[in-house]
């Protein structure tokens, strides 16, 4: 699903923007990576397999994935994705993903752009759960979950095949605040 108007990003070094078709030469360069690719579940043969995932980011369906593109302050270069890749308006919860390029690691950006993003989700969609899975190598993410206020809410074992092989994952989540 579309939304022009992505959560107000408090980072000096990045900004969030819709996410486009001409970001899938960096967004594919940097999801490749070996040490980027071994902590996600991404399937990735070429870029036409992530060209694919534009057509249920453009969808109107409000069930259908919504991302937004972590671009420099500076150039606008990518350097991240952030967004939902699954929502549910009947139940008002959605699964928060996120990738990053390795030249930007450490510098602060996944927490305040999972931040942001969650808080905007509870005020823009009105969202009263959101979670997060994350293959059980994956620390670093373990870890941005948790400066979120995200709480680990068990182990899914096999949870999803990954590159051919069944994976466990974390699974995390959010509670609204405002909601009781």
């Amino acid at each position: 699903m579309q939304y022009t108007n992505p959560p107000d990003l408090l980072h000096e070094l990045v900004c969030l923007r819709p996410l486009s078709r001409a970001d899938l030469p960096a967004w594919y360069a940097y999801l490749t990576m070996p040490h980027v690719l071994e902590h996600t579940s991404w399937q990735l043969h070429s870029i036409d397999d992530l060209q694919q995932k534009f057509d249920e980011l453009e969808s109107t369906d409000p069930a259908s994935e919504l991302r937004f593109a972590i671009v420099l302050r500076s150039s606008g270069e990518l350097v991240g994705s952030i967004g939902f890749h699954s929502l549910s308006q009947p139940n008002k919860t959605a699964e928060i993903a996120y990738d990053l390029a390795p030249g930007v690691w450490g510098m602060g950006i996944a927490p305040s752009a999972c931040a942001a993003m969650t808080d905007w989700a509870f005020d823009r969609l009105g969202a009263v759960r959101i979670q997060a899975t994350a293959l059980d190598s994956n620390t670093r993410t373990l870890r941005v979950l948790e400066k979120c206020g995200f709480q680990r809410e068990g182990l899914l074992r096999n949870f999803r095949m990954v590159r051919g092989e069944p994976r466990n994952f974390w699974i995390y989540a959010r509670l609204n605040p405002g909601q009781p």
